[in-house]
């Protein structure tokens, strides 16, 4: 019986505000909480040799910060940029990285218990990054970790980067502060 009182309390402590996006024709949601801003592209400075996913940095009002096209990270297939594909600025528990996603949608507000767990589909395939499948209305989202997305390489990387360029890797302002530019959620 504590099982369903703890998995019925995970599910609660899930809900929330999230930030919805597409990636092809698929629907996802970042914890709104984690989203910094919204912005439009900006040129990105590419890192040779780095992982085919990681794009490049870009200059965001004096701060280098790391973008990952999320489409690739996913292993999907990259697709051209078009007027509505954007940048959202999230914090990770140590950095700011930005993640190119085909088009923002709209920010929902989630009960606990309209999100499942994520389907166990064997050992083969990672789903850990996961936080769950949100349901709205008729619609399926999925919910994403973004500190499960990157992986701890990943973010040794972004921090090599940020080292690289002398601007801190996009770490977190040590006042903590959110960013006055672009569209804030």
């Amino acid at each position: 019986m504590s099982a369903t009182v703890n998995e019925t309390e995970g599910a609660k402590t899930r809900g929330g505000k999230f930030l919805t996006f597409f990636l092809a024709d698929e629907e996802y949601g970042i914890e709104i909480l984690k989203v910094q801003e919204i912005i439009g592209l900006l040129p990105i400075t590419h890192i040779p040799r780095s992982p085919v996913f990681i794009k490049g940095v870009v200059n965001l009002r004096g701060r280098i910060i790391p973008v990952v096209d999320l489409r690739l990270k996913l292993s999907m297939e990259e697709a051209g940029h078009t007027e509505r594909t954007c940048i959202i600025v999230v914090k990770t528990s140590t950095l700011h990285i930005g993640v190119i996603v085909d088009k923002v949608c709209e920010v929902v507000n989630i009960a606990g218990d309209n999100i499942d767990d994520t389907p166990v589909l064997g050992q083969a395939v990672d789903n850990e990054y996961i936080l769950g499948i949100g349901k709205v209305g008729e619609r399926v989202k999925l919910l994403l970790d973004i500190d499960k997305v990157l992986s701890a390489d990943d973010l040794q990387h972004f921090q090599a980067i940020g080292a690289a360029f002398g601007a801190g890797g996009g770490a977190h302002p040590s006042a903590g502060s959110a960013a006055t530019g672009g569209k804030h959620v």
